[in-house]
Order: C-alpha cells, then sequence, then structure tokens
C-alpha cells in the first residue's frame, strides 16, 4: 500500500479559550474526545489525530467507538489508509507512575486491528504508529518496538504451556506484527542529537521512512522562545542530511502552538510558518486553532495547509545559532528564575480545558542557577500574558543588533511574531515587581521595542491593568474572569 503521510495532525493540547459546541463542560474529556476526534477529520480537514495516552484514564475503545458512531463517514475515508490515530504513550524511562499505562494501551493496538478488520473486511491496521515523549536515547525506542514486536505481537506463537497449542491458535492472530516508533525530542541536548538517536534506531531496522517529533513549546518554556526556533531549525538540518545520507524518507512533525510563544500558529499564519520551517512534514493543530477563530477560516487553513508543497529545510550557521542561543538562554533563564513564584501563584487561576494531570516537570536551568519548578507550557504562557508581561520578551536583552539581523535572515517570521506579542505588554508590570526584577525586565523590555514595534492592544491592556490592581489588593479570587476575557482578545488561553 503506498502509505500517505499526514500534513495536518490535530492534538488534544488544552490551549483553548472557546469549548467546542459538543463539548458537554469546558473540561473535555471521555467521549467528547472521540467526538472532537471524528470533527477534526470530518469537518475540519485534519488527516491525523493524536491520542494522548498519558496523564489520564485512557480509552482504549476509540477505535470501536469511532467506527459505530460515524460508520457512515469512516466507510468513506479509511482509517489507517486515509486518516490516521496516532497513539502518544508514556515513556516509563521519565513516567513511572504511568509506566504500566504503555502495556495497556500497547495491547490494544491488535484489538483495535480486529475491531476494523470487521468493519472493513481487509487487513490494514488503523493504529500502527505510536510517539514516545521525552525520548533521550534509541535504546527508549527499540523498547517500544521490540516489546510490541515480541510481547505483545509475539506472543502469538508462544504455548499456552508445554505441549499446549498457542495463544494465536486458542484466541487469533496478533495483528500489526510490527508498529512503528515516533520519537519527540523536548530538550536542547536530545534535539541537537536528534538525528544521531534516529539513526542509530533505525539501523537494524528495513523501514520504508521514519517519522520525527520536534518539541517547541518545552524547548521555548527551558531556553527561550528564539532558542527553540533555532534548536528546531538546527534539528530540521541535521534529519534532511540524514535522510539523503541513508537515501530513507524521514518526515519531521512540528508541536506547534497558537500563542507566539509557542509556534505563532493560527489560522492567518499557515504560509508564514510553512515558509519558516518548509521541511516539516506534519504540523500540529491545537485547540485554540481549533475553537478560539471562526470554524470556516479554521477550515481554509488546514486546506491551504494540505495544498502547500514540502521543500527542503532553510541552510544556517549552526555554531552561529549556538552561540544565539547559549546567550538568551542564560538571560531567560536568570529572569525566569526571578519571576517564578508570581507566575506560579497566577497559574493556579488559569481555567482547565481537559480533564487530566499534565505532568509537572522541573524546569532545567544551569548549574549555576539551580532549579524551579514551573507550571507546564499553556499555564506559563497564560500567567504571562495575563501579567502583561508577553514571555517573548525575556532574554532578548542578551542579543546585540548584529545578532537580531541575523536573526531576521534564518527566522523569517521573528518580526510578525515579536508585533504580535508585544501588543499585550503592559508597563503596570512593573508595579508589582520588586526594584531588582524590574530594573532587569525593563532593560529587555527596551531591547525589544528597539528592534520590534508592536501596537499596544488597549482592551487588553485594560483587562491586564485589572489583573495586576487585583493581585496588589490581594484579591485573586477575582482573577478567572479577567484572564478568559483577556485570552478571548488575544485568541488563545496560553
Amino acid at each position: 500500500m503506498n502509505l500517505k503521510i499526514p500534513r495536518v495532525m490535530s492534538t488534544q493540547h488544552p490551549d483553548n479559550v472557546n469549548f467546542p459546541f459538543f463539548a458537554h463542560t469546558p473540561e473535555m474529556a471521555g467521549d467528547d474526545e472521540i467526538q472532537e476526534a471524528y470533527y477534526a477529520f470530518s469537518h475540519l480537514g485534519c488527516d491525523e489525530q493524536m491520542w494522548d495516552c498519558e496523564g489520564k484514564e485512557v480509552d482504549i475503545y476509540v477505535i470501536r467507538k469511532l467506527l459505530s458512531h460515524y460508520g457512515h463517514f469512516f466507510k468513506k475515508h479509511r482509517l489507517g489508509k486515509d486518516l490516521f490515530l496516532t497513539l502518544r504513550v508514556p515513556n516509563p524511562t521519565v513516567e513511572k507512575e504511568e509506566a504500566k499505562v504503555l502495556f495497556e494501551t500497547l495491547e490494544s493496538i491488535p484489538r483495535s486491528f480486529d475491531t476494523a478488520q470487521a468493519f472493513y473486511q481487509d487487513n490494514i491496521a488503523p493504529i500502527f504508529e505510536v510517539i514516545l515523549p521525552m525520548t533521550t536515547s534509541w535504546k527508549c525506542l527499540n523498547r517500544i518496538y521490540y516489546y510490541y514486536k515480541d510481547f505483545v505481537a509475539g506472543k502469538q506463537d508462544m504455548p499456552l504451556y508445554p505441549g499446549d497449542i498457542t495463544v494465536g491458535e486458542w484466541i487469533g492472530e496478533f495483528k500489526p506484527k510490527y508498529i512503528n516508533v515516533i520519537p519527540l525530542f523536548e530538550d536542547r541536548e536530545h534535539l541537537l542529537e536528534a538525528h544521531q538517536i534516529v539513526k542509530k534506531y533505525l539501523q537494524d531496522k528495513e523501514l520504508s521512512y521514519q517519522r520525527v517529533f520536534l518539541a517547541r513549546s518545552d524547548p521555548a518554556m527551558n531556553y527561550g522562545m528564539i532558542s527553540a526556533v533555532l534548536l528546531n531549525k538546527i534539528a530540521l538540518q541535521r534529519l534532511w542530511r540524514l535522510s539523503e545520507e541513508l537515501e530513507m524518507p524521514i518526515y519531521p512533525i512540528l508541536g506547534v502552538g497558537t500563542a507566539p510563544f509557542r509556534g505563532n500558529f493560527r489560522p492567518d499564519s499557515v504560509r508564514n510558518l510553512c515558509f519558516d520551517f518548509p521541511s516539516v512534514q506534519t504540523f500540529t493543530v491545537q485547540s485554540a486553532f481549533k475553537y478560539d477563530y471562526p470554524v470556516q477560516e479554521v477550515i481554509t487553513a488546514i486546506r491551504k495547509l494540505k495544498e502547500t508543497p514540502r521543500l527542503q529545510p532553510w541552510i544556517i550557521d549552526e555554531s552561529r545559532c549556538i552561540h544565539i542561543i547559549d546567550k538568551i538562554a542564560r538571560a531567560y533563564a536568570w529572569q525566569v528564575e526571578m519571576l517564578a513564584p508570581l507566575i506560579n501563584r497566577i497559574s493556579r487561576y488559569v481555567p482547565k480545558r481537559r480533564m487530566r494531570k499534565l505532568h509537572i516537570g522541573l524546569f532545567g536551568y544551569s548549574r549555576q542557577v539551580g532549579k524551579t519548578t514551573l507550571p507546564r507550557a499553556i499555564g506559563f504562557c497564560a500567567a504571562c500574558y495575563s501579567l502583561g508581561l508577553p514571555p517573548e520578551i525575556l532574554g532578548i536583552d542578551a542579543l546585540d543588533e548584529e545578532d537580531i539581523d541575523y536573526l531576521k535572515e534564518v527566522y523569517v517570521d521573528l518580526s510578525h511574531t515579536m508585533n504580535m506579542a508585544l501588543q499585550f505588554f503592559n508597563e503596570r508590570i512593573f508595579d508589582i515587581l520588586s526594584e531588582d526584577i524590574s530594573s532587569v525586565l525593563k532593560k529587555a523590555v527596551a531591547r525589544a521595542l528597539t528592534f520590534f514595534k508592536g501596537e499596544i492592544n488597549r482592551e487588553h491592556q485594560f483587562l491586564t491593568s485589572s489583573i495586576l490592581k487585583a493581585i496588589q489588593a490581594e484579591k485573586e479570587e477575582t482573577l478567572p474572569p479577567f484572564i478568559v476575557e483577556a485570552a478571548h482578545l488575544r485568541g488563545f488561553l496560553g
């Protein structure tokens, strides 16, 4: 079968302000997410749905529910051939509490195959790929690959006891016999090593292609927005070269969100992202993209994305980019270290949009500044924008004019992104900060305004001023309505 590689991956990232018309509560869960997958496929035109199995009760009957509830649609649009559902599984190396969810999830793949086989009367697997988050080694990928091959599908050849029939003879074949494992790289070290990890993983396998997922939000959280973009561009360049070396297609996925800090991927910026990241095959369409813009704009944008051809990546000077990353990351880490208590304080009032326990990770700094705990990227961004302090500003004071000029050459959307972000700045943020923190941030803001010109959104400024006044008055319980209204103006929660 000639396999189609998806262009648009719908995800369950809860960065939306509005909740969809079909949701029973503001915090989506359960069958709402089943209907969401159908809606993303049938109405919006997405060709892939990421099914997140981390941090929530896993619905391992997703294929059965889709085919039984929406059989008229899926008869015409074949799961596993025309449309794809891809599981994001826990990483047992990192997520010990969720580790055994991996086994449960992998065991559901042959059962989904049986359901689809009965529905379609063919042998095409509806699920045959899984995403492994926080990949740090080719061994992590191999463990998933071989566990499925040998312990899930492979048990069909084992006798139930010595001299008896095999498991396969007893309950039927286990298909597919193999699955593809998609590494998700999320930190600096492993984004820069992605090509080496993938090469090592592929060396003993006869695969026709490999997909690789590059994070955008977590690197921005750890090292600043510009650093995240440069890390993605270096990884994409190296993966392209690996593809040429191996004479094997490698299809990158880029995990972009709607907030400028997390990707600036909105229905009106699709072409910008395709131009900045031409070698990316699959872009993620997260919840704000789907639900915080007029539906026809969303449909048109997804169609444009699917019509835009994939090209080779921009050629960049890797050593110069790494030098810029180092400069920004140091300044950014120091500034976020000082802001962390305030960000944590405000993020508690950011509304939730999914019923799940998103894991709280350690925010990684250099040894000089230690480690600081922060909310996940969406809560972090929502808190910063609500305070009138766009996180895109942080760390930018470390750059000189030559750095900015070079960045504008290799990060084509930089000026547009910074101008978007600066409209949410409110100078009254300095009223609630200590003199030490204010003096540092004033330099960062002045530097940003030297190179970029964002026109202040006065409505957003009014709302963030109300938030800042409530914080000063220690009336934080009044914050949620202001946070939500400001998010409506932005077109994303965080």
